[in-house]
């Protein structure tokens, strides 16, 4: 099997030097492991996520626990774990939270590797120094400064009202360790993406900040649900100007089932116009548990037509976290 550190290394320019720093490098960078999740090809999210998913974790507990992001490891049902030194440990999820987008996993054997504390990203500002640290060490650490801290709506129906941006972007960013310049995991990866400098787009990383875990940190541990389920519609949705667009469903979903379609426009939820992601969320979110129906005003072509939809629970649609 090839490693999973190789074809990730950061230009060696870019890398961060030990002199800059007041904490030993290394041994911060040891905190950061390579993570290869399976995922059943039959997974309600195998057709969109991959049912081999490679990415990165970060060790924030001395018995093994793992924080990465969600996505990597969602209805996995074997997780492997690759260290600096080429170990590996098989690890189980304890769960995963839709509404950060955090993932927890627990590693089956100890680690022997120093925990990274949990720092508070709102101390950052603009331009602030970072390195952003994928597994294999230094090689695969950038070092890079934060570009904004803003909302982000993402088109899987996700909404975060804060989110960190850095730049520049890193090669293996999912689940990769943002780490401020006290040695402090101040986020996780979840998204590669360009950036709008000027008349510039440059590629930067979206991390989940890390103050976001705390308050759930207990129920994932324990395999609990952090957060109460909230209506899916398997809607993917994107902003067009001052409207919200849809740019294709999830097969099986309500939308889907519903027959909306790539090209549709999201005028109105439940009765109240919607101009961007976000208050499309909000709005969407506001109605009700899973279940709930949901009404839309939606335009397709030159028509504008009403359509109430009812909604799901994503979550039940999930293969449950299997304890090894």
């Amino acid at each position: 099997m090839n490693s999973p550190f190789e074809g990730y290394e950061v230009d060696a320019r870019l890398r961060p030097a030990p002199q800059d720093f007041a904490f030993e490098l290394d041994h911060v960078l040891s905190s950061v492991v390579a993570l290869e999740a399976k995922i059943p090809e039959d997974a309600f999210t195998a057709g969109t996520l991959g049912a081999h998913r490679i990415g990165n974790g970060a060790v924030i507990g001395p018995n093994g626990l793992v924080l990465t992001i969600g996505y990597l490891v969602m209805e996995a049902e074997e997780v492997l774990l690759t260290l600096n030194s080429g170990r590996q440990v098989h690890a189980h999820v304890l769960g995963v939270d839709p509404v950060t987008g955090f993932g927890l996993v627990q590693a089956m054997e100890p680690l022997g590797l120093p925990s990274l504390p949990i720092g508070d990203s709102r101390s950052l500002t603009a331009g602030d120094t970072v390195i952003v640290a994928g597994a294999g060490g230094r090689a695969h650490a950038a070092a890079g400064r934060v570009v904004a801290r803003q909302p982000f709506a993402g088109y899987w129906e996700y909404l975060l009202d804060e989110a960190l941006f850095t730049a520049p972007a890193h090669p293996h960013w999912s689940g990769a360790a943002l780490i401020d310049e006290l040695g402090r995991l101040v986020g996780i990866g979840s998204l590669n993406m360009l950036g709008q400098f000027g008349d510039d787009a440059v590629p930067i990383n979206m991390f989940v900040p890390s103050e976001l875990l705390p308050p759930i940190l207990n129920d994932l541990t324990q395999g609990r649900p952090p957060h109460p389920p909230r209506p899916w519609l398997g809607v993917l949705a994107q902003e067009l100007g001052s409207r919200v667009a849809v740019v294709g469903v999830n097969p099986g979903g309500p939308a889907a089932r519903a027959e909306l379609h790539a090209g549709d426009l999201l005028l109105a939820v439940g009765g109240r116009p919607v101009s961007d992601l976000a208050e499309f969320y909000r709005r969407l979110w506001a109605l009700g548990p899973p279940g709930v129906t949901i009404p839309l005003r939606v335009q397709r072509d030159s028509d504008v037509f009403e359509v109430e939809i009812r909604s799901a629970d994503r979550g039940a649609l999930l293969r449950k976290p299997r304890y090894n």
